[in-house]
């Protein structure tokens, strides 16, 4: 089958090598922990409860601290809490983390200054650096980025399995973080939700270890299949096939083809799945991906996360919806407001606005209020850091301040003030719709 997107390793005995030690390392996630994720977008489906999707653009290798996973579990938790506390409803959390190392190009090389080399596809295929030799296409990265999604996980389950994310944390989870006006309203959210946690303590209805725990899921582009593939275990209760680079996994709008190895791969695990959709989606590319990759309409194996831009969403998503029909209401329909929105700044950043990120969250609630489904989550690129990528905000970052710290080596995330910001945003939303 066709497969698009994928390296070019040059050096077959190589990859030979790299894929023969991933197929022998232990599983990253384990097939139970994927069937409790997928029962938990089976609720979003159904309209009880809402999918927050989060991290990195993209991973890198040396991006990989303790420091900043710490800053995105945190800021993920605080928006989790904003959505929970402000709307009255359970938040799924998924990171897009511990995998996200791979990138779809527009084009298979770059050049500067007259120089042409391959493009950067991630630290999963190659280096960020300008150089032939960074540049090469290196099959041993995806060993480095097993090895990286390892740490990661271990830091991520050590955090919200051993008490700092305790619901009785709330206020721990604001330190470290420049103030602004999103922490100062977090703060104050924060205050109210400790005091009725203290009030369920009292009162003897607070399970103090339900408190101290969270679920959190890893989720990543399931892009470069010979890392993908190799990371395919069997579960020991079934016999099933599980791709245990991640919880969930996704195939995006440049490779969602229904004859093509992406989807085909995704339609032999037994993961939860997603797929995005574009502003050329139609029904029948919505029908075909519902035969192909969730025949049986399990609850919570498919979810469609439309990536359509602010300017494009009410006029397209409405009539996708409806065309659809009955269908619309057995998958898990989740907005990524960010990648249809990116325009390059005058400096020649890539950058987003804030507000044009909030419209097509906006539209996408207005969209399913009036097909009646379920708008169900946000898929959404941000970091923990203070950086300067995204224009707007309640901090008021404007063009001009791009060069501060723009740090990404992809696409533009929120900061931490503009995922707070974006939060209180979509409360108030999913609150006016109950």
């Amino acid at each position: 089958m066709p497969a698009r997107q994928q390296p070019t390793w040059a050096d077959r005995e190589a990859l030979e090598r790299a894929v023969a030690t991933l197929k022998g390392f232990p599983p990253l996630v384990f097939a139970g922990e994927c069937d409790l994720l997928r029962d938990k977008l089976g609720a979003v489906a159904r309209g009880e409860a809402f999918l927050l999707q989060g991290g990195d653009c993209a991973e890198t290798l040396d991006g990989v601290t303790g420091p900043n996973i710490r800053e995105r579990i945190k800021t993920i938790l605080q928006m989790a809490v904003v959505l929970t506390y402000g709307a009255g409803m359970p938040v799924v959390k998924v990171g897009r983390l511990a995998g996200q190392f791979a990138k779809p190009r527009s084009s298979d090389t770059e050049t500067r200054d007259g120089v042409t080399l391959p493009a950067y596809r991630g630290d999963m295929v190659n280096g960020f650096e300008f150089t032939a030799e960074a540049r090469a296409h290196d099959p041993s990265r995806m060993v480095s980025v097993y090895h990286a999604s390892s740490s990661t996980l271990n830091l991520v389950r050590a955090f919200t399995s051993g008490g700092y994310a305790d619901l009785r944390s709330v206020h721990t989870w604001n330190k470290g973080f420049v103030s602004g006006p999103a922490q100062k309203r977090y703060e104050k959210m924060a205050t109210q939700i400790d005091r009725a946690v203290r009030f369920l303590e009292a009162s003897g209805v607070a399970d103090a270890e339900e408190l101290r725990r969270v679920e959190f899921y890893s989720s990543h582009e399931s892009l470069v299949l010979d890392y993908e593939r190799a990371m395919v275990r069997r579960d020991s209760r079934t016999g099933l096939p599980y791709n245990t680079s991640g919880h969930f996994i996704w195939v995006g709008e440049r490779t969602r083809d229904l004859d093509g190895a992406h989807v085909d791969f995704l339609s032999r695990v037994h993961n939860p799945v997603g797929v995005k959709l574009g502003p050329t989606a139609t029904r029948d590319d919505v029908l075909g991906l519902l035969d192909k990759l969730d025949p049986e309409r399990v609850p919570g194996r498919l979810t469609f996360i439309t990536r359509m831009g602010a300017d494009k969403i009410r006029d397209l998503l409405p009539p996708l919806l409806e065309s659809v029909g009955e269908e619309a209401h057995r998958v898990a329909w989740v907005c990524d407001p960010m990648h249809g929105n990116t325009f390059a700044s005058p400096s020649g950043h890539k950058t987003r606005r804030f507000d044009d990120v909030i419209d097509e969250v906006a539209g996408f609630f207005e969209a399913h209020r009036a097909a009646g489904t379920w708008p169900g989550g946000i898929h959404v690129e941000l970091t923990g850091n203070d950086v300067t990528e995204c224009v707007g905000g309640s901090g008021s970052l404007d063009v001009q301040d791009l060069g501060l710290r723009y740090e990404t080596v992809c696409d533009p995330r929120l900061n931490h003030q503009q995922s707070l910001d974006m939060a209180f945003q979509v409360a108030a939303m999913l609150e006016a719709g109950r």
